[in-house]
């Protein structure tokens, strides 16, 4: 039977009205949000359990996901949740060929502008060594928070985040899974939204 604790809004930054946090069980958390932002390309779950230090990120999530579990906590701890969206412009989709699509010259673009030729350029996906896939490409945004790769498998609807990437970088490396082969591949530059109110609970016992 689920449990709803109430939530407190510790910081008041931010929208999301709708963020709800849930302890389903003693040990893991259901986190909710409205799908009310259609400009924005996902968001971002983070976390701490000082509501003074830094947030972790839990995970990057596509855009038209409304949940996320947090699970296997530490009993009889509190924890502090946020979220936020995140904006930016994607390359060209490849798949693992070597192939890349082509850049174009000029000067680096702001994202926020909402300029398509913000978006990275000659992005390449290339085989590499104990089943990884090299990616690369030509930064052409001059304000992104980072770089996200985003995977479609075979049969899937929507291309999803996978791996993210520092600001000011060209390349990264990913390790394929199984049911990957085949994928396509694509590269977002992007930017952090305002974060939401804090939601802070606390976990139950553990057995």
């Amino acid at each position: 039977m689920a449990v709803l604790l109430a939530v407190a809004f510790v910081s008041g930054c931010g929208e999301e009205p709708g963020f709800t946090a849930t302890l389903t069980d003693p040990v893991n958390v259901d986190l909710r949000w409205p799908d009310d932002d259609p400009a924005a390309a996902g968001r971002i779950v983070e976390y701490t359990t000082d509501p003074h230090g830094e947030y972790t990120i839990l995970q990057f999530l596509p855009p038209r996901q409304t949940t996320y579990r947090h699970p296997d906590l530490m009993p009889e701890t509190r924890f502090y949740y946020r979220i936020r969206p995140f904006y930016g412009t994607v390359s060209d989709a490849v798949t693992v060929s070597g192939s890349a699509t082509p850049a174009a010259a000029g000067p680096a673009v702001s994202l926020r502008t909402g300029d398509r030729s913000a978006a990275p350029a000659s992005f390449r996906a290339e085989p590499a060594p104990e089943e990884m896939v090299r990616f690369s490409w030509t930064d052409r945004s001059s304000d992104e928070d980072g770089f996200l790769v985003e995977i479609k498998k075979p049969g899937a609807a929507e291309f999803v985040p996978i791996e993210v990437s520092d600001p000011g970088t060209t390349s990264a490396g990913l390790a394929t899974m199984p049911g990957e082969e085949g994928a396509s591949y694509r590269l977002r530059a992007f930017y952090y939204g305002p974060a939401s109110p804090v939601l802070d609970l606390v976990s139950g016992k553990d057995g």
